[in-house]
């Protein structure tokens, strides 16, 4: 018997099938007589296509199809296109401008898809691609959000001068200028978040099939929401009813937000599928995957902190740009840039916010979700702020943070941008993650630092995020006439170890064996509904559906086992998977009652037959809230200035932890992700020509093991009321906490030698040339 319960640390059951290579991924699909796929790219990043040569490529060996952008208009596909309203700063509607599948007349970003090659092999298909001739008129590119925005700057659509896409605020601006106007001191810094791009393990890619016989549609792709890839595909690209597509997504290999998206691929492999009458796969090569996936992140904030004489927070000020690439094409462009915005609370008490964010179209790749969403860079933001303001005006951050701090006496607690928090203790928090940390120590390891050349910081941050407030999710409980139990869910699992977790909540709550329970997810013809993963959402909603479900089962089978026993439902009670007569020893396992269920002739004529019962969990009382401090301490060489992580302490509040094991797990990715961008990771592109110059792993830094130190992780469980389960998410909480306490401590190592600070990413050279200022060599 496996009886599991929440809060035991469970090894996750999927990961011996995953380490032995019997997963499912993607590639590791073939379908019978299928074709394979390749997409020629756009070598420029701002061109108009004069004209495109496929005759010698038609006729290549093997080759079975080749579609170009004008083959879309004969089709007559459509596009993504953002259903969020939105307006630039005259108060005019956001200028959209959605990317067709394949380009027209123009590109606007290099690897912009031109052609899709359809061939026997993959081989041939990027032969037949060599041989197309695309004769383009370059045109000058506009890459720097700044330069995109003066006065003279190309218009990378000439009914668009500016380049402004949108421009959203939150906030009461009038409070906050009022705010400045009585303080004593006031803070201003430029914060720069750079481009990253997830790399997620498996790269992304598809199997597309059109059955002729049914008239319908099967992709099986890298995805994070079947259900919403259908929704896309079939509303936006297609214009044909859902229930001609079926949606497929067995294993990933990763997703961060950059698996998202309904990418072009998809549809046009569906498409060639339908043009030649056999399955397409199409996967992208590793460096595909760098130039074309969503990238996330970007920005430039000019931030501004007000306070009194007493140092407490009277206003803070933000004004986001960011380049949110060549296409305004979907709530994924402007989501990830204000999504998050409420994040710039943080857990202080600041009476008056105000944030402007601009979205900027450049000739780069689209902006979209990385994890965290838009969450890690508005928590970066103002933990940034805090220490800025400490270091200016000569007060310890930490006693900085306690002064302006919402205390528990406070809570439920309404910030200036509307979050309402309804629990959490931030003091407790940021004051056991010092202790753990020995911060009271660090001036004595400082010295011993310097004694070997290095130049020691230390760095905090206490921030906390709004997640899980999208919709809901689905969760069905499946009983078989024989005793068998089948949990489906509609959330996506690619990586995060629902099958575990979801399993172990319906043991806890059924009282049986885990074992017994078959998980079943990511297809659209046999998981009814769903939203998908991401959000950090997944604990909340379709953990708490799965509450829901096994409550109605609970209550059915009372009904079931009352008549079985000849006593009244109300006198039936249910426990450790019995359904027992309070007060005496019969009882019947929930086995024997489903069983039964499926017998009308032994039910009661009111009582339908079966045994499966579904919960769709949403919450009315808006997004719960994760929380944490997290403690980092850095040294930097003094001849090289290589930043290395030498310790990193947290302690994060994520409600009720459903599994010790899976929640260190998401931490520990979360920090990783979070550390790589402050360290190392880069999306580069040459500002004259937006030529991605890190189109690589020779170029983009990826974080390794040997980058890191033993992270130091405890948990202050503070359960919220806002579902069953109490719990508030821990995707993201490790990112969102990683960004600024290591950025604070790098800055806090060459504030401490009377250097200039710097900004992400950190690189040896960076912080080298920040040293040999100061030092005026």
């Amino acid at each position: 018997m496996n009886m599991m319960s929440i809060g035991q640390p469970v090894r996750r059951g999927e990961d011996e099938r995953l380490l032995r290579g019997h997963g499912r991924y993607t590639d590791d699909v073939d379908a019978s007589k299928q074709a394979r796929a390749f997409v020629l790219r756009s070598p420029h990043a701002h061109a108009d296509i004069l004209a495109i040569d496929t005759s010698a490529a038609r006729s290549a060996s093997g080759v079975l199809a080749i579609f170009t952008g004008q083959d879309l208009d004969n089709r007559g596909l459509g596009t993504l296109k953002p259903i969020m309203p939105s307006k630039r700063s005259d108060g005019s509607p956001g200028f959209v401008c959605t990317q067709p599948l394949l380009a027209q007349n123009r590109v606007r970003f290099v690897g912009e898809a031109v052609a899709f090659v359809v061939a026997e092999t993959v081989s041939l298909a990027r032969d037949a691609a060599e041989m197309i001739t695309v004769d383009y008129a370059t045109l000058p590119a506009v890459v720097r959000v700044d330069d995109a925005l003066t006065s003279d700057a190309i218009s990378i659509w000439e009914d668009n001068p500016g380049n402004e896409a949108f421009t959203h605020e939150v906030g009461d601006a009038a409070s906050v200028d009022d705010a400045f106007s009585k303080a004593v001191h006031t803070v201003r810094h430029r914060v720069c978040v750079n481009r990253v791009t997830g790399n997620p393990m498996e790269n992304r890619g598809c199997i597309a099939e059109y059955d002729a016989f049914e008239d319908r549609y099967t992709l099986r792709a890298t995805i994070q929401s079947a259900h919403g890839i259908r929704a896309i595909l079939a509303g936006q690209i297609f214009d044909q009813p859902q229930s001609k597509f079926r949606v497929i997504c067995d294993n990933m290999g990763g997703g961060f937000g950059t698996r998202g998206g309904c990418h072009p691929e998809y549809g046009l492999s569906l498409w060639a599928s339908e043009v030649v009458g056999r399955p397409v796969k199409w996967i992208a090569e590793r460096s595909e995957g760098v130039m074309t996936d969503e990238q996330g992140r970007g920005g430039l904030v000019d931030a501004e902190l007000a306070l009194d004489e007493n140092y407490r927070f009277l206003g803070l000020r933000t004004h986001t740009k960011v380049a949110i690439g060549a296409y305004f094409t979907s709530d994924r462009n402007i989501g990830s840039t204000i999504a998050g915005l409420g994040g710039l609370a943080g857990v202080y008490m600041t009476p008056a916010i105000h944030a402007r964010v601009t979205g900027v179209l450049t000739n780069i790749m689209t902006l979209a979700q990385y994890r965290g969403g838009a969450k890690p860079e508005p928590c970066h933001i103002i933990e940034v702020m805090v220490d800025q303001a400490a270091r200016e005006l000569g007060i310890n951050a930490a006693e900085l943070r306690r002064r302006n701090m919402i205390t528990p006496q406070d809570i439920p607690f309404r910030t200036a941008l509307g979050y309402l928090y309804d629990c959490g203790e931030f003091s407790k928090n940021l004051d056991d993650c010092l202790e753990i940390g020995d911060y009271e120590g660090f001036k004595s390891r400082h010295q011993g630092a310097l004694k070997k050349g290095k130049y020691r910081g230390i760095g905090m941050s206490n921030t906390i995020s709004g997640v899980a407030q999208v919709n809901f999710e689905h969760a069905e409980v499946r009983f078989d006439n024989a005793g068998g139990i089948t949990l489906l869910c509609g959330a996506m699992d690619h990586g995060q170890g629902h099958q575990t977790t979801f399993r172990q909540v319906l043991s806890d709550k059924l009282g049986i064996d885990a074992d017994l329970i078959e998980y079943r997810y990511g297809d659209t013809d046999k998981v009814t509904t769903g939203v998908g993963t991401f959000n950090a959402r997944c604990a909340v909603l379709a953990g708490s559906a799965v509450v829901q479900a096994a409550e109605k089962i609970i209550d059915k089978g009372k009904r079931i086992a009352g008549h079985m026993l000849e006593a009244a439902d109300s006198d039936i009670e249910y426990g450790n998977g019995k359904f027992s007569v309070i007060g005496t020893d019969r009882s019947l396992d929930i086995s024997e009652v489903a069983k039964v269920a499926f017998q009308k002739a032994k039910l009661p004529p009111d009582i339908e037959p079966g045994l499966y019962e579904h919960g769709d969990f949403g919450s009315d009382a808006g997004p719960v809230f994760p929380n944490g401090a997290h403690l980092a301490e850095v040294e930097i060489d003094a001849e090289t200035g290589k930043v290395e992580l030498i310790g990193y302490f947290c302690v994060d509040d994520a409600g009720t932890i459903l599994n010790p094991l899976l929640f260190d797990g998401q931490v520990h990715g979360g920090i990783v992700q979070g550390t790589g961008q402050i360290l190392m990771e880069d999306v580069n592109y040459d500002p004259e020509n937006g030529q991605l110059l890190s189109g690589s792993f020779m170029d983009y830094a990826m974080p390794r093991a040997t980058d890191f130190c033993h992270f130091e992780l405890v948990t202050n469980e503070v359960p919220t009321k806002h579902n069953p389960l109490g719990v508030k998410g821990v995707g993201e909480a490790g990112t969102v906490g990683s960004m600024p306490a290591v950025m604070n401590a790098v800055n806090d190592a060459l504030h401490r030698i009377g250097a200039q600070q710097v900004e992400m990413p950190t690189t040896a050279e960076k912080v080298w040339r920040a040293v040999q200022e100061r030092s005026g060599i």
